[in-house]
C-alpha cells in the first residue's frame, strides 16, 4: 500500500491518499487538491508538485 498526506507536502490537512499503485494514489491526490483545496489540473500536474508529492510516497 502506498500512501501520502496533504502534511507530508505541507498542507494543513488531515487527508491520507492510499493507494496500491502509484496512478491509483496520483489520481487520488489529484482529485482532492482540486476538490478540496482550490487547485487546478495545472497546478497539480506541474513537474515540482509531482516531484514534491513522489518524494513523500510511504509504502507498506
Amino acid at each position: 500500500m502506498l500512501s501520502v498526506s496533504c502534511r507530508d507536502v505541507g498542507v494543513d490537512c488531515d487527508f491520507v491518499g492510499k493507494g496500491e499503485t502509484e496512478k491509483e494514489l496520483m489520481d487520488q491526490l489529484v482529485d482532492h487538491a482540486i476538490k478540496d483545496h482550490g487547485y487546478t489540473r495545472e497546478d497539480v500536474f506541474k513537474p515540482e508538485m509531482q516531484e514534491k508529492i513522489k518524494a513523500h510516497i510511504n509504502k507498506s
